[in-house]
């Protein structure tokens, strides 16, 4: 009996576990810096006052490194245990920050090869953070010491909820030392093996460029002229795998040390000072919980800023099914209720966390004047009222999330093709997310995906502006015709191979077969409409698909040749039709082309009648302006980001949550508010 008694409670504590694990929860909070001053009176004031919001969730140590290691080798952590102390007994998880950058000025003091190089060859004093160079291998070492060090300590620690990994990993400037140039030829040597592999790759024979011995590389943009194309692709490649490199680094020793816990960072790869392919870290599933910075701006009434944040969060998610975490949102001088706006769009994009930035405004240092939820004088202010509010909110809806979005649509994401179409009207991540706003205006769900790390189980797939098309990307897309899909390509896609050479074959490279065209080359909109039919000037188009005038703005348009492809739009405003709009079918699916970048305007009627022929799951039926998901079976979240009523259309009984109210049939949600029904 005593045996069956004791097996019980084992199994019971098993199944709590696991229930635990499972069960869903929603986190509000707030981004701290005790480091400011380590005053324990104050520390415990401050954890008050989140618990007495209802927060759940601090992130700490970030940017803060010194903190916890003030000179070599030398660690303290004792008031730092302090505060996870305090938070663990006021019931507050910390998301706890490796802090690899900035580095201290201690290390760059004793390995000067840390400093980043200007381009003209000057070291630069590390006045501003993000100023190392993280390829650099004392850096790396010193990095990876201070993870292990840390996370060994706060491993097992009952207030952690997740390592977060670095910080804003593509922000910060690249360096163009000699050490750097000498790393770039290593990596060249690797890659190449041998000079004529190398000087083919670069078409060296261009301008008597030609390499006899890879120490004579140099690296770009060492004056007015940044370098050939091909040499600027490798090297941004170069940069991309090294910041990669110390990443996985930090994350293989969190989970070493802490196997299990979860880990997490603001990924803003796509900075355009060190932009990074982040899809390695996303596909590798190390990093368990995709974050970012959710920076919207501060307006209730426009939208765009909500729209850009949320496009943030789906090109750093890609296709992992696990919640995403808004490690820092905004404060600072939002008007009322944007920030409760912005955090109920978020849920809809499978956010967990909405983790303010910043609990207090700040006395010092870069970010003085940013204001938090306390004044200067630790008196909460409005902000923290809002965010009190949200937590509250979010209380009474949380089992229901986080979101998990199921989509039909994958948009082809594309880091080399970011950097080979740099110089064009319009980069490949423009052009990406022209293609997320059809989704989002919809209330549809569609996946940023990387195609050659893709199983690519959509029924259509969009793949815009994708530059640079390389053997397996090109079968990729070949076999995902054949075997039944749609795909959609805009202009700019296809003009390079891997090495960043125009195709000399037909274009679009490696796939004019199977969208049954040749792309001959592109025409100047504005100086073609000096011989405009319309009379039209500037960047001004129409066009017509299937009977449906089109009006539109491009700088540039493709020169379209049907080499079996049936013609479903051309131009009609020039001096003749110009075929714009292409299918053609090949295998069991259909290769669309259109050649101009992608927008609302072009692709929008085209994307209509895709998803009712391909029977593609539409979003909820609401009036324009509303934001809507249907969460599961008998739930749907909506939210109003216009200033004016909105009736939503509803059969039968239905139940507010939020409210704690009933509906019978339509009901309303009132300007800039959410609404979260349970049908009867």
């Amino acid at each position: 009996m005593k045996i069956q008694i004791k097996k019980l409670v084992v199994v019971s504590t098993f199944v709590l576990a696991i229930l635990s694990v499972k069960a869903q929860e929603l986190y509000v909070g707030t981004n701290y810096h005790p480091h400011d001053d380590k005053d324990q009176e104050k520390i415990k004031k401050d954890i008050g006052l989140m618990k007495a919001a209802g927060f759940k969730v601090v992130r700490m140590g970030h940017l803060a490194w010194d903190s916890y290691e003030p000179s070599e080798g030398k660690f303290d952590f004792q008031w730092f245990d302090f505060v996870m102390d305090m938070m663990n007994k006021a019931g507050i998880k910390v998301v706890l920050d490796i802090a690899i950058r900035p580095a201290p000025i201690w290390l760059h003091h004793k390995y000067p090869s840390i400093d980043v190089t200007s381009p003209g060859g000057n070291a630069q004093y590390p006045n501003h953070r993000y100023m190392e160079d993280v390829g650099d291998p004392m850096y790396q070492k010193y990095a990876v010491r201070y993870a292990d060090t840390l996370t060994k300590h706060y491993a097992k620690h009952p207030a952690l909820l997740a390592f977060g990994v670095d910080n804003e990993s593509g922000d910060g400037p690249i360096s163009y030392s000699e050490a750097v140039r000498k790393r770039f030829v290593a990596w060249l040597t690797k890659k190449y093996a041998t000079l004529d592999n190398f000087n083919r790759a670069w078409a060296t024979q261009r301008w008597s460029r030609k390499i006899n011995d890879f120490d004579e590389v140099g690296l770009p943009v060492t004056g007015e002229k940044n370098g050939s194309p091909e040499k600027i692709l490798d090297f941004r490649r170069f940069i991309s795998d090294e910041v990669n490199q110390i990443l996985f680094k930090v994350l293989d020793r969190v989970n070493t040390n802490a196997p299990g816990v979860l880990t997490n960072t603001n990924a803003w790869y796509y900075s355009s000072l060190k932009y990074f392919d982040y899809s390695q870290i996303a596909y590798s599933g190390k990093m368990s919980r995709g974050g970012a910075g959710f920076y919207p701006g501060n307006s209730l009434t426009t939208n765009w800023g909500v729209m850009n944040a949320l496009f943030g969060i789906s090109r750093i998610q890609f296709e992992s099914t696990n919640p995403f975490w808004c490690s820092e949102f905004t404060t600072m001088t939002a008007v009322p209720n944007s920030i409760r706006k912005s955090a109920y769009a978020t849920l809809m994009y499978g956010n967990q966390v909405v983790c303010g930035w910043t609990w207090q405004s700040m006395w010092s240092g870069e970010e003085q004047y940013l204001e938090g939820m306390l004044d200067w004088d630790g008196v909460p202010n409005r902000k923290y009222e809002e965010y009190k509010k949200i937590a509250t909110e979010f209380k009474k809806i949380e089992k229901y999330f986080p979101y998990k979005a199921s989509p039909e649509v994958g948009l082809a994401f594309s880091f080399p093709s970011q950097i080979a179409s740099s110089s064009f009207p319009e980069a490949q991540d423009q052009q990406l997310q022209g293609c997320w706003n059809l989704f989002y205006n919809r209330n549809m769900d569609a996946n940023v995906v990387e195609i050659s790390k893709s199983p690519l189980k959509y029924k259509l797939l969009f793949v815009p502006g994708v530059t640079v098309m390389d053997e397996i990307t090109a079968n990729k897309i070949r076999d995902f015709v054949k075997n039944g899909g749609t795909v959609v390509m805009t202009s700019n896609s296809a003009v390079v191979d891997e090495t960043g050479k125009v195709f000399a074959s037909t274009h679009p490279g490696r796939l004019s077969d199977v969208f049954g065209i040749r792309v001959a080359g592109y025409e100047e909109t504005e100086p073609m409409n000096e011989i405009s039919r319309a009379s039209l000037r500037g960047k001004k188009i129409e066009l017509n698909y299937i009977g449906k005038t089109i009006g539109t703005e491009s700088s540039r348009y493709d020169v379209i040749e049907s080499k079996g492809a049936e013609i479903l739009g051309s131009i009609t405003s020039l001096d003749k039709d110009y075929p714009i709009i292409t299918a053609n079918k090949y295998g069991k699916g259909r290769a669309i082309y259109v050649g101009l970048p992608a927008s609302g305007e072009v692709l929008g009627s085209l994307l209509d009648k895709l998803i009712d022929e391909l029977g593609i799951k539409k979003g909820p039926q609401v009036p324009v302006g509303v934001m809507a998901r249907q969460i599961d079976k008998n739930h749907f979240l909506y939210l109003n980001v216009t200033g004016e009523p909105k009736e939503i259309p509803m059969s039968g009984k239905s139940q507010s949550i939020l409210l704690d109210k009933s509906y019978d049939g339509n009901f309303t949600v009132a300007p800039y508010e959410p609404e979260f029904i349970e049908i009867k």
